[in-house]
């Protein structure tokens, strides 16, 4: 039977769940929309932001944003540059070094997409002279942003002497052009923001350094795109510095619960359904590894209507609970929750129910999933 929406309602219920299959991710285009408005104002503007795709990997979402004057993007992958570019926002960079045959992807998005600026990140001289080779093969000029390595350790150059070298060894590529300094901080999780804050200035300190040195250099001024999500607030602060911030326009429960200074709402739940009471006080869940991001320790979801719950098993198609309410409820039941992690947990569905006032109304595409979207 379908549930009566009445003024005692929250947020987060749909009044047709009949019509909503689980395990299955429900979006809240409001909640989306507040956000992107409060990213705007801690950015001070629209100029200082680009926005990650990877959160959400849809073209809906990308065009929220851009309703609100947004027009530069960063990706993690071909597919997600190929989506935003079919928006047809105007600036795009792919923050992930091309190597292989996605060298030659990334510039068929480029001949794909002239009118569109394309570029990307590249932290090594072996790359530099393979996409200056296929930006004069092509004939298209292509800006690249380098790569620094400020204390994640996961990518990029560590900033000094031959970071510098690096840049300007960019400048001297034939169709190249040293669009400036790429800088994600992406090791920066510290709950307290002074202590962040402290953490993110002390990374940042070599970058700073780097960029003085090359204005030593005569080479000025030198764009810089810094932060992920955490350190958005802190990077907003400085001038002149675009920041990347992705989980916001979503949010999870894990960054909710560790960073009490970002209130942010969460546009993105859960749903699922008990299917199974295998044992007293046990609660099985349609809601398994392939619905929810599986990568991080238990819980990996806040269930909303069970506020004490322990997670005892977890599996492909199957999460089991153990609570003392287990009593409250019958097979077929629905239950919300926020997902600790949100990234990968949306990678995990095909598409998304799409809930405007209590009431599901269409779904959406997570079209960057695909591994390949055309080229």
């Amino acid at each position: 039977m379908e549930k009566v929406i009445s003024s005692e309602i929250l947020w987060h219920e749909v009044g047709n769940l009949n019509e909503v299959s689980s395990p299955s991710l429900l979006v809240y285009p409001d909640r989306i929309e507040a956000n992107i408005k409060k990213i705007i104002d801690i950015a001070g503007s629209v100029d200082q932001l680009r926005p990650h795709v990877k959160t959400h990997k849809m073209a809906e979402i990308i065009k929220l944003q851009m309703k609100y004057g947004i027009y530069k993007f960063k990706c993690a992958t071909i597919s997600e540059t190929e989506m935003v570019a079919r928006c047809g926002a105007p600036d795009i960079l792919l923050a992930i070094q091309p190597v292989g045959p996605n060298i030659g992807r990334f510039f068929k998005l480029k001949q794909e997409f002239n009118n569109i600026k394309i570029s990307c990140i590249a932290d090594n001289e072996e790359v530099i002279i393979q996409l200056s080779d296929m930006a004069r093969k092509t004939g298209l000029e292509t800006h690249v942003w380098l790569d620094i390595n400020n204390g994640m350790n996961r990518t990029g150059i560590i900033p000094g002497e031959k970071a510098a070298r690096l840049f300007n060894r960019i400048m001297d590529s034939p169709m190249l052009i040293a669009e400036g300094l790429h800088v994600y901080d992406g090791h920066i999780h510290e709950p307290d923001l002074s202590l962040r804050e402290k953490i993110c200035n002390d990374s940042f300190a070599p970058v700073i350094s780097l960029i003085e040195d090359l204005k030593n250099e005569g080479i000025s001024p030198v764009r810089i795109i810094a932060g992920g999500t955490p350190t958005f607030p802190i990077h907003a602060l400085r001038k002149d510095v675009e920041t990347s911030p992705g989980t916001l326009l979503l949010w999870d429960w894990g960054y909710s619960s560790s960073f009490s200074d970002m209130n942010f709402f969460h546009a993105a739940v859960l749903l699922t359904r008990i299917i199974s009471k295998p044992g007293k006080e046990l609660l099985c869940l349609d809601l398994g590894h392939k619905a929810i991001a599986s990568e991080m320790p238990q819980p990996r979801i806040k269930l909303l209507e069970i506020e004490k719950y322990t997670i005892v098993n977890h599996n492909e198609e199957h999460m089991v609970i153990r609570t003392t309410l287990a009593d409250k409820y019958k097979i077929g039941d629905p239950l919300y929750g926020i997902p600790w992690h949100i990234c990968p947990t949306v990678d995990r569905h095909d598409t998304v129910y799409v809930v405007n006032d209590h009431k599901v109304t269409g779904q959406w595409n997570v079209e960057a999933r695909k591994r390949k979207i055309t080229l």
